[in-house]
């Protein structure tokens, strides 16, 4: 009687190739990416032209972990929906590629590594403050993305927290310049993310995950809803410039960006196709960097 053979030295390569690439997959490195340049954003901001570069390192490793803890615990707990949508169908739990059990140790062990990472090396409220977060987006935002629309204003609250996070790793308090980072980032949010909900509509409505306002209204509840949040967002890209974190560069700059925004949101809402989504999507990611580094630079520059 014949007995397997074992694997070839190429076949066990290929194989951890692939392990690694669905690892790389579930932690979604693209989000990992964005939060990183928020949290040195906040840090630098934080640290008054004069940051500790050590622990910006130690600050972007330890929340990054809990952030892709955010995103594999995530999936976990929507391997069943994944599944059910031709745009995470081939996502590693979903497909069964990997198990529930191994993304559920996965996810725990980035989200413990991370808090005491921060927790040992940078200072309590960062530590506190992410694994908060990160239970926000597991434990609410998940969970209602079946049960109502006020889904998105849940999942806001994690998403905005980032450029926070690195302003409490360098030592800033909870006051008024945390709470300009954290408005920001979250009312930036809508218009990105039901431009996002818009192009797949089909997915959601089909796995019954409630992203946008109304399935049934040819998506004009969600223009109405992007372009209220674009046009809140003029104003509250300038109150940096009013607590002392940015002068008048920044705020001309801020203005243009965030008119910009607008128009690529009116667009949006007046006429509701695929390409104009896409447009406001991809104008969204280009906004938001170029915003961050505008206000680092005129705050370093106010500080020279």
């Amino acid at each position: 009687m014949s007995s397997a053979s074992p694997p070839t030295v190429a076949q066990t390569r290929t194989a951890f190739s692939v392990r690694i690439a669905d690892y790389a997959q579930m932690l979604r490195l693209r989000i990992i990416v964005m939060s990183a340049v928020a949290i040195s954003a906040g840090f630098v901001l934080a640290a008054r032209a004069q940051p500790d570069w050590a622990v910006l390192v130690v600050a972007v490793v330890g929340i990054s972990c809990l952030v892709a803890a955010s995103s594999v615990l995530n999936q976990v707990l929507e391997a069943g929906s994944d599944g059910r949508m031709s745009r995470t169908e081939d996502r590693p739990l979903a497909s069964g590629r990997i198990s529930l059990a191994e993304g559920f140790t996965l996810g725990a062990g980035l989200a413990v590594s991370g808090a005491v990472l921060l927790w040992v090396q940078v200072n309590q409220l960062t530590a506190v403050a992410s694994f908060l977060t990160m239970l926000c987006y597991v434990l609410v935002y998940t969970p209602l993305k079946r049960r109502t629309i006020f889904c998105t204003t849940a999942g806001a609250v994690p998403g905005a927290m980032p450029a926070v996070l690195g302003w409490f790793a360098a030592g800033g308090n909870p006051g008024i310049e945390a709470v300009a980072l954290f408005a920001i980032f979250f009312v930036w949010q809508f218009p990105h993310f039901l431009a996002i909900g818009w192009l797949h509509r089909k997915d959601y409505q089909q796995a019954g995950l409630l992203m946008l306002p109304s399935f049934s209204d040819k998506g004009l509840r969600a223009g109405l809803l992007a372009l209220l949040y674009a046009i809140a967002f003029v104003p509250v890209v300038q109150v940096p410039r009013y607590c002392g974190l940015a002068g008048d560069g920044y705020a001309f700059a801020a203005f243009v960006l965030s008119l910009g925004y607008l128009w690529l949101t009116a667009r949006f809402t007046r006429a509701r196709t695929d390409g104009n989504a896409r447009k406001l999507m991809a104008g969204s990611l280009i906004c938001l960097p170029i915003l961050l580094v505008c206000l680092v630079f005129d705050y370093l520059r106010l500080l020279a």
